[in-house]
């Protein structure tokens, strides 16, 4: 009998001794800066501000801008991995909100949007970063609009990825017919969920709980040992 038993043993000692499963998160917040849709920028920093209250150490947050060309990391406004010590943390997601505050403050309209580019971008960025949890944040009206010559037929690799997409106003021509607007959030979904990836809307942003809802095996910040900087600490003035 203890002979049997053995070899069940040696494979549990192995598995056991084997790489340790990432619990950490890594979000990819892109913005969209063309046209009208860069009045709404406000709320996009309510959202990161918020954002960054539920992330917790080892969790990685980047920030891009979408515009004529997204496939770039000069499109990268601000990019963090937070630090395992509170205090150092708590510094990083202040500076984090002084950048953004910044960049909305200052940003120029794009004539062009190229979400399909900021997408490859952050699937890019976010394997690099090999966290546990990938969710790649749209925050536009996804009306893709691309300059002449750029190529954007390209598979998207989303397997394991989560895409949110954040207030999704209504264009003028969507209140003229409604199908419009339908018919474009039904192609992201079916574009998104072909390649792996799991697809969701928010545009209720009084319910921004819902933005990292807990996963199962995903650290949550109220499961970590850091508590998370109230939102109110980066309001800065």
């Amino acid at each position: 009998m203890k002979i049997r038993t053995l070899p069940i043993i040696l494979i549990f000692l192995l598995t056991a001794c084997g790489e340790p499963v990432a619990r950490n998160t890594g979000a990819y917040l892109l913005l969209d800066t063309s046209g009208t849709y860069s009045q709404e920028l406000d709320k996009a920093e309510h959202i990161i501000n918020y954002t960054l209250t539920r992330l917790g150490p080892s969790d990685s947050f980047a920030v891009a801008r979408i515009d004529t060309g997204s496939f770039s990391e000069k499109d990268i406004v601000a990019k963090v991995t937070f630090d395992d010590r509170p205090s150092t943390a708590n510094r990083q997601k202040r500076r984090f909100s002084e950048q953004i505050a910044a960049f909305t403050r200052s940003v120029k309209s794009s004539p062009y949007t190229d979400i399909t580019g900021g997408i490859l971008q952050a699937i890019e960025y976010l394997n690099e970063k090999e966290t546990g949890r990938k969710v790649i944040f749209i925050f536009s009206d996804m009306k893709e609009d691309l300059m002449e010559g750029y190529i954007r037929d390209i598979p998207l690799e989303l397997d394991g990825f989560e895409v949110v997409a954040l207030n999704v106003t209504k264009l003028r021509t969507d209140n003229v017919d409604p199908r419009q607007y339908l018919d474009r959030l039904e192609g992201w979904k079916t574009v998104v969920e072909a390649s792996g990836g799991n697809w969701r809307v928010i545009n209720d942003l009084d319910r921004l709980e819902k933005l990292l809802e807990p996963r199962a095996g995903t650290l949550t910040a109220s499961e970590n040992t850091e508590k998370p900087v109230p939102i109110t600490m980066l309001h800065l003035t």
